[in-house]
């Protein structure tokens, strides 16, 4: 199962390492279990100590010729971490107790966090789930979000309930901090994660650990069927607004649906992705599709050479031409900062709202020997000018989280046939130019602190239509 796993990150992973460094990231994992173990990488030679002069295991790593390829190491590489693993279990009693399944995913754990946060290591239980949820999903009634705690650490809390829901049911409340499902916990530092494990089959349970007010407390929901659709149509006042909930396997029918009911008498459409964290690429490049009549929606690249890859929209326009406007949230990710991103980079939309999360790497779904799985992330997205969207997200034409005397400005501009004040001092010309040059920390705190992440607000919806309102507005706007 090790030389699997190794294999995977040393051949497909977009910022590739060396032999060794993962070996040592991935001893250091049990270290956090058992703080008596000393792991340490001298040269080429791996050595675990455990506070006494000898050490426990000492193993040469293997050397890659420079013309092999990295994954080639892997088996040998493995070899190495089970004596190390063996060594370390006979050693102690602390790693005993937790078993064989909790040394690997503290090892993994450790051995990612020094790579990206969104790889990751799901045991044969959380791959099972994982495998139920690409399938099918179900509903409990409540949408997870991002909230500071105790020491400023970010935790995972409930942000939106269904009154009619099983959660609301349940006695849960907007505000409580949800700390484990199903004996996993959970953080803010990969609030999708915790999503995906919410998620599984109609009438199965799921166990939710919440804190409040100080106490933690388990609550047992079971889960409905989810909506029929992903896709939510209303036509008020002449604009057809269509709220995406979610990129899954018949998004861009049920979209297409929409459009071919609504647009006929339409004089515009809102297309709203906040709070939409993700799903499907496939389904991210269909709904684009939907309103591009061909050409570029989305590139993608890594370090393996099939992660490169051009997506394109095959059209033809399903709005045929009318005004389009995107509204995002700092809880808007992945699949919908791709859809974001391809209709405002294309000219064929207006995007409205705060900056988006900026999650935009891709991972892949490597099987393991022990029904488990790994999710390594392999490549990244950039939108249709070559910009990056993983770190920076996608920063909206309108800025609705700078307050209404910006907003009243901007629009007053953008009436007038003016550009919108800048978001940024100086955009940086990088973000232009394909291949897009890195930007700096300090760089990209500046760039979404010019429109700073909110959720969504009234003054979205407000915008859109002052937008569809007044097509100088909206031309204008356009043409930024």
């Amino acid at each position: 199962m090790l030389a699997t796993a190794l294999g995977a990150v040393l051949e497909r992973h977009i910022e590739g390492a060396p032999p060794a460094s993962l070996a040592f990231w991935s001893l250091r994992g049990l270290e956090v279990l058992e703080p008596a173990l000393r792991p340490e990488l001298r040269g080429d030679v791996l050595v675990l100590g455990a506070g006494s002069e000898r050490p426990l295991a000492v193993r040469v790593l293997p050397a890659v010729a420079p013309t092999a390829a990295p994954e080639t190491a892997a088996p040998a590489l493995a070899h190495a971490l089970v004596a190390m693993f063996d060594a370390a279990w006979r050693t102690s009693p602390a790693l005993r107790r937790v078993g064989p399944e909790r040394m690997l995913r503290s090892a993994f754990d450790e051995l990612f966090d020094h790579l990206d946060p969104h790889s990751r290591y799901l045991t044969p239980e959380e791959a099972l789930a994982a495998r139920i949820r690409r399938v099918g999903q179900a509903g409990l009634g409540l949408r997870l979000g991002v909230a500071g705690g105790r020491g400023g650490a970010r935790g995972v809390v409930v942000a939106a309930l269904s009154p009619d829901g099983p959660a609301a049911a349940a006695g849960l409340r907007v505000g409580d901090r949800v700390v484990a499902v199903d004996g996993v916990p959970v953080s803010g530092r990969d609030l999708g994660f915790a999503a995906t494990l919410l998620e599984g089959p109609a009438e199965t349970e799921v166990e939710i650990r919440i804190e409040r007010a100080g106490r933690r407390r388990a609550v047992l929901l079971r889960r409905i069927a989810a909506p029929a659709s992903p896709v939510r149509a209303e036509t008020r006042d002449g604009v057809l607004w269509l709220r995406i909930e979610a990129f899954a396997d018949t998004t861009d029918e049920r979209l297409a649906d929409a459009l071919f009911a609504g647009s006929g008498a339409a004089r515009g459409v809102v297309l709203d992705l906040r709070g939409n964290r993700g799903g499907l690429l496939s389904q991210a490049v269909a709904v684009a599709s939907a309103f591009l009549p061909g050409g570029t929606v989305a590139l993608t690249a890594g370090r393996h050479p099939d992660a490169a890859r051009l997506w394109q929209a095959n059209g033809p326009d399903l709005a045929e031409g009318l005004p389009v406007v995107v509204l995002v949230d700092g809880r808007s990710a992945s699949a919908a900062e791709i859809v974001a991103a391809a209709l405002g980079d294309r000219g064929r939309a207006v995007v409205v709202g705060s900056v988006t999360t900026g999650k935009g790497l891709i991972q892949a779904v490597v099987p393991l020997p022990n029904g488990g799985e790994l999710l390594v992330t392999w490549s990244q997205v950039l939108g249709p000018g070559g910009r990056p969207i993983q770190g920076i997200g996608v920063l909206p034409t309108v800025c609705t989280s700078l307050g209404t005397d910006a907003l009243a400005e901007n629009l007053a501009r953008l009436r007038r046939d003016e550009p919108p004040v800048a978001m940024a001092p100086a955009r940086p010309r990088a973000l232009r130019t394909p291949p897009p040059t890195p930007l700096s920390s300090a760089e990209i705190a500046a760039l979404r602190a010019s429109c700073p992440p909110a959720e969504g607000r009234d003054a979205d919806v407000a915008a859109a239509r002052a937008l569809l309102d007044s097509p100088n507005a909206y031309a204008a706007a356009l043409a930024r």
